[in-house]
């Protein structure tokens, strides 16, 4: 029954949140500083959700396995200035290569 109440209030809250979005004047949203953190916020989140499973361990400790080499192809394909698909694609298949030979 738990989880099904957890259901609930994590559908009712998205609901809002969404309906909280869609209440905000236009004005709001077309100031510089809202556009530039509407841009950056997303990538922030994503690279902290990123390092912290990439890196994140059981009980404080620094786990340091596959998945760090996989964000270590993705960095250098970055800086070779590749299209996103493939330093997707040098990730997954790096992290997949280092997990088949360990």
């Amino acid at each position: 029954m738990d989880v099904w109440i957890a259901v609930g209030v994590t559908a009712a809250g998205c609901y809002l949140a969404k309906l909280l979005g869609l209440s905000v004047p236009t004005g709001v949203l077309e100031r510089p500083l809202v556009r530039r953190l509407a841009a950056l916020l997303p990538v922030a989140l994503l690279a902290a959700l990123t390092a912290q499973q990439t890196f994140g361990g059981d009980g404080g400790a620094l786990v340091v396995d596959a998945r760090a080499a996989g964000v270590a192809a993705a960095a250098v394909a970055l800086l070779l200035r590749a299209p996103f698909l493939v330093v997707v694609a040098a990730a997954v298949l790096v992290t997949a290569g280092v997990r088949a030979l360990g």
